[in-house]
């Protein structure tokens, strides 16, 4: 049995940030942290993106705390320029992520501790830094007919880029950024595209001001207080009307049609008898948080969500959550990272003598 002050769980934006502020206060990887990651390789998320997402595509990019992101080629993929950005990050910083390391599941353990049960073996700590994202639980929703479809079904975690559906009928569902980026990309190779959401969408003209972001934030944060599963931070902040969106709007590539109410095997279906053929639908319909390996713990609320304060959760203040909720964002984690090691030395200055 290891025993360490702290785990870090995930090294994306989240995870790397709170190692940063770990090292900073003076803790030492290995030694009295350590950063697991279940992910092959550096780049957290990223590194699943699909090719055609370049870096100069990305929005609101934010750089780790004490290393700028400087000189990205914007037509490179993203996946491979955060990707490489992340690998530097982690050797300047020496923080030793362990990978491939899956983290199965967090449960009470002896003395005030907590046990991390992982394929490399169990860890007994004092705190947890959770920062697993959402990537790794994509959201299927579910409507009548779906086993029937005899063409493909594929969700955002799986596109791989617009070439491979040349020629084919495609409905694209999801009122998100991933969504329109999909439509944008597949109408030049595409037969034809549909485009179908739940609600109609919201797209933001103008800057996206500090004041807006905060304001958005604050909204996503004020669920997750009341314990209610967090809504994504673009879902309040509407989608940004650049020219690319514009243009898709003046061609019709980005007409939404209302969600429809079945599927049927050759497409898709309206209760008013309107139907469209369709060989593929792309499920853009975002990713739920990947938090599974806390069940042990019960932190979850009737409301179905797990309640935090600040980065903090309320039931057990060992545990901290970042990029969870309002620091979905690549700034907002970097801010949660800072604030969840800021409350961690407090908690194990007040109790420095736990038992083993």
């Amino acid at each position: 049995m290891r025993e360490v002050e702290s785990v870090v769980v995930g090294a994306g934006q989240a995870g790397l940030s709170g190692a940063y502020h770990l090292r900073r206060a003076g803790f030492e990887p290995e030694q009295d942290f350590v950063v697991l990651d279940h992910a092959p390789q550096p780049g957290g998320a990223w590194q699943y993106r699909w090719p055609s997402l370049t870096y100069g595509k990305v929005h609101g990019m934010h750089s780790l705390p004490g290393m700028e992101l400087t000189g990205a080629d914007a037509a490179r993929p993203s996946s491979e320029v955060v990707g490489e950005y992340f690998a530097a990050y982690e050797r300047a910083f020496d923080l030793r992520v362990r990978r491939p390391v899956d983290v199965r599941t967090v449960r009470e353990g002896t003395g005030g501790r907590l046990l991390v049960e992982t394929s490399d073996g169990a860890w007994s700590t004092r705190t947890l830094l959770n920062a697993t994202g959402t990537w790794d639980r994509p959201f299927w929703p579910r409507y009548p007919g779906q086993e029937l479809f005899r063409g493909r079904q594929l969700h955002t975690a799986q596109y791989a880029g617009p070439e491979e559906f040349a020629g084919l009928r495609v409905v694209v569902v999801g009122g998100g950024a991933s969504g329109t980026q999909h439509l944008l990309e597949l109408a030049p190779y595409a037969a034809a595209t549909t485009w179908v959401t739940r609600r109609p969408p919201v797209f933001r003209e103008g800057p996206f001001d500090e004041n807006a972001g905060r304001a958005a934030v604050a909204l996503v944060e004020e669920r997750v207080r009341l314990g209610l599963p967090p809504s994504s931070v673009v879902s309040v902040t509407g989608l940004p009307l650049n020219d690319a969106v514009r243009k898709g709007i003046e061609d019709g590539v980005l007409a939404r049609q209302p969600m429809f109410d079945r599927v049927v095997p050759d497409g898709v279906a309206w209760a008013d008898g309107r139907e469209v053929r369709a060989d593929v639908i792309l499920w853009a319909t975002g990713f739920r948080p990947a938090v599974d390996h806390l069940a042990p713990l019960h932190l979850r609320e009737p409301g179905g969500g797990i309640r935090i304060d600040g980065t903090r959760a309320a039931a057990d203040p060992r545990i901290h959550l970042v990029g969870y909720g309002p620091s979905a964002s690549t700034v907002g984690a970097n801010r949660a990272g800072r604030a969840a090691v800021r409350d961690i030395v407090r908690l194990l200055a007040a109790a420095p003598t736990a038992a083993a």
